[in-house]
């Protein structure tokens, strides 16, 4: 098959025109990104990058080389590892703000079956490789993917699976905090939490792990879906956190859990309180929501003037117990592909190709914090934006009486 050096440079496995048979890939290519590059003639190829992927301060983003120790891990253990570079112009009064940050997509390691305390076991022993490859890298800010601890066994509505969760300061929690200090990282920790302190009640939570091993704090998922399989609301609801921001050693970041990410305002109030990056760790498969993926968080990081780090677990989950989505097709055991496709969108609107569809992955991106308010100057947004009139409108929409604002051709009346 030859390195994953030349794999990259091929543009994937597939190459040569041999298409590999794995689910989630698309003719045998890891990505779209791959497909294109190795169908396309250089000149073609590189003119539907500039399309697909925009442009960085008037160029096209740029690949890093990482240490040899992190590609080694990475033909080990079979993840993709990838690597980009996001440049901000030279400025008079500042110097350059770059930090270097890493995003983990990953599929279950071993069946949904199996005891839970080895479930999580696995998912620690299988992620490991990746957050060393990123420590090998100097990774500065580092995100897993939504309940990574875990199989998404939200979908199933059984109860059952409440025994993954763990308090804010538990094993999972204990286990980054070690790697943490090891790697002088900042980790974002997406897990199933139980709040021993009210009740043992169950929320969807990020932990911010502090680069010293300290835990910084929490955000809890502010919107909760009922969408088909997705109805969460069965283990947990919407949050109580509000939309904090962390400032960390490396900048000031945030989390907008998984289905946030399908309401703007949600990623406003991220914006309005500071976020330099936002992370999006997800759950989501392909026939829900696969156009809308590389649409909203590039959009959010160009409307807000900041960073997005978008990830998204991989794999089909099979489950023991078949289920319905009440929607009347028939019950399952599984409720699709996770495509994964983690990538990094920046605010002047260029973003990175895709990790594989099917493989475990690390995504790591050297960014310019500069870059969130040169473009914050370059658009205007914030004073454009019209806050008083939004807040007005808001403020009568959530009053019983709020009549909507229609004006009504009067002609209608006389066709009647």
């Amino acid at each position: 098959m030859g390195s994953h050096q030349e794999r990259e440079e091929n543009g994937g496995a597939a190459a040569e025109g041999q298409e590999i048979s794995a689910p989630g890939s698309i003719h045998g290519f890891e990505s779209l990104h791959r497909l294109l590059e190795a169908n396309l003639k250089p000149p073609i190829f590189q003119e539907v990058s500039r399309l697909l992927l925009g442009l960085n301060s008037w160029s096209p983003l740029q690949r890093i080389s990482l240490p040899m120790a992190a590609t080694t891990l990475s033909e080990a253990y079979n993840f993709d590892l990838q690597a980009f570079c996001f440049h901000a112009d030279a400025e008079y009064l500042r110097e350059p703000q770059i930090v270097r940050v890493g995003l983990i997509q990953n599929s279950i390691a071993l069946p949904t079956t199996a005891h839970i305390a080895d479930q999580k076991n696995a998912l620690m022993q299988k992620v490991k490789p990746m957050i060393d490859a990123a420590g090998a890298s100097d990774v500065n800010i580092l995100c897993l993917q939504e309940a990574w601890m875990m199989p998404f066994a939200f979908c199933t509505r059984e109860k059952k699976w409440c025994e993954f969760a763990e308090p804010v300061n538990g094993e999972s929690t204990q286990f980054l905090q070690k790697l943490a200090r090891k790697y002088n990282m900042v980790i974002v920790n997406p897990i199933l939490e139980r709040d021993v302190n009210h009740g043992e009640t169950i929320w969807n939570t990020a932990i911010v792990i502090g680069n010293h091993g300290n835990i910084i704090g929490i955000h809890r998922k502010n919107h909760i879906p009922r969408v088909g399989d997705f109805n969460e609301s069965t283990y947990y609801m919407e949050g109580n956190t509000g939309h904090p921001v962390f400032e960390t050693a490396y900048g000031k970041i945030a989390i907008n859990i998984c289905y946030g990410r399908h309401h703007p305002l949600n990623w406003l109030a991220f914006g309005l309180n500071g976020a330099e990056i936002v992370f999006n760790p997800s759950a989501t498969v392909g026939e829900l929501s696969e156009p809308m993926w590389p649409i909203e968080a590039r959009n959010a990081a160009i409307a807000n003037s900041y960073f997005v780090g978008s990830i998204n677990r991989v794999g089909t989950e099979i489950f023991p117990n078949a289920f319905t989505s009440g929607d009347g097709k028939p019950e399952h055991s599984d409720f699709g592909h996770f495509y994964g496709s983690s990538h990094f969108s920046a605010p002047d609107a260029s973003c990175t190709p895709s990790l594989s569809r099917y493989r475990d992955g690390l995504m790591v991106s050297d960014m310019d914090l500069n870059l969130c308010r040169q473009l914050k100057d370059k658009w205007g947004f914030r004073m454009t934006a019209r806050y008083e009139l939004y807040a007005e409108m808001l403020s009568k929409y959530l009053k019983p009486d709020f009549t909507p604002q229609v004006i009504v051709d009067p002609m209608l009346q006389k066709r009647k």
